[in-house]
């Protein structure tokens, strides 16, 4: 048996969340239900223009890591920081949810990476990240033991911005698969997928990434189409399982020629998306490593989902284990 379920590997961000309208997003140039990659001095305008927020620790693949661990796992995660305040209280919160995280931060400069995301009225979560000390991550933060101790290594996409870091991902690849585990990713942004298309589709389509999270909207990117029904047939021939959110309609998940279709969780007060295709992964993926069906895993990863969405901030303040057990789950 693995020393670890899953871990996660990304950019180690801290989230500076606020409420606004989507007049504020006009007024500022911010692209709705995006995540925008942005300078520090275009970091400090928006801080400067942001109403009350709330710090927490985010950073997608972080995000999936703690929810492993809320749900009962065993997860460990690689990221980078720096040596200042934003990145201790990273590293406190992180290995506060039972979560393994050893990287070494990178010195005061650059500085930990944050994100402000601007939540509008319909909950809908707007990103604008400097990745500051995400950038220093590369080969030498693998920790090839517990790559090798690990059932899936799981990395967000977002990692191709950075550009060591792909050295990195590619290196947990090949350890993993060396010693008979598993390799998965999420597209993490219709934007994202835009960017590096042919590269991730290149992961795929070469057997270096076994497992693939996307949603409905960065399906349809990956395969510039607007025919949904040919983006499914497509992914589940590039991959070998692939799980496609759907938001309020659930998700698809695809192995072969088999097809789950999943329904999702009634919210009735849905308060701030972020962290909802992280946290289905984390619920996806802790299934999948106890070997449980598909139509749990994918059941377990839309009840998480459906518990982050009803706060601010992308990890779960109520036990994911607890709702699990009570929804007959585990």
């Amino acid at each position: 048996m693995p020393q670890f379920d899953v871990l996660t590997v990304g950019n180690a961000i801290v989230d500076i969340i606020a409420r606004c309208d989507d007049q504020f997003l006009a007024e500022n140039n911010i692209i709705k239900g995006a995540m925008n990659l942005i300078d520090a001095d275009r970091a400090e305008l928006l801080y400067s223009r942001m109403g009350p927020a709330v710090e927490a620790s985010g950073g997608s693949a972080g995000n999936t890591a703690a929810g492993v661990a809320g749900i009962g796992g065993r997860a460990a995660y690689f990221g980078k920081v720096a040596e200042d305040q934003l990145g201790r209280i990273f590293q406190h919160d992180i290995r506060a949810q039972g979560v393994h995280y050893a990287t070494k931060p990178q010195g005061t400069n650059p500085p930990t990476a944050r994100s402000m995301i601007f939540v509008t009225p319909d909950g809908e979560r707007s990103m604008n990240t400097y990745l500051g000390a995400c950038v220093e991550f590369g080969p030498g933060d693998v920790e090839p033991a517990i790559v090798a101790e690990s059932a899936v290594t799981y990395f967000e996409g977002y990692l191709w911005d950075p550009p060591r870091a792909k050295e990195a991902i590619l290196e947990c690849a090949r350890i993993a698969h060396e010693n008979g585990r598993e390799v998965s990713m999420t597209l993490s942004d219709p934007f994202c997928v835009d960017r590096y298309r042919s590269e991730f589709l290149d992961l795929m389509r070469s057997g270096t990434v076994d497992i693939v999270f996307a949603n409905k909207q960065e399906a349809l990117s990956l395969y510039e189409t607007d025919d949904f029904e040919l983006a499914l047939k497509s992914i589940a021939a590039d991959c070998k399982l692939a799980a496609v959110t759907l938001s309020e309609e659930g998700a698809i998940i695809l192995r072969g020629e088999e097809r789950v279709k999943i329904d999702a969780y009634k919210v009735d007060d849905l308060v701030d998306t972020t962290g909802a295709g992280d946290l289905f992964a984390a619920g996806f993926l802790y299934g999948y490593t106890q070997g449980r069906s598909l139509s749990d895993c994918g059941k377990l990863g839309c009840l998480s989902a459906a518990i982050v969405i009803k706060q601010i901030g992308p990890r779960p303040m109520v036990s994911l284990r607890d709702a699990a057990v009570g929804e007959g789950l585990l």
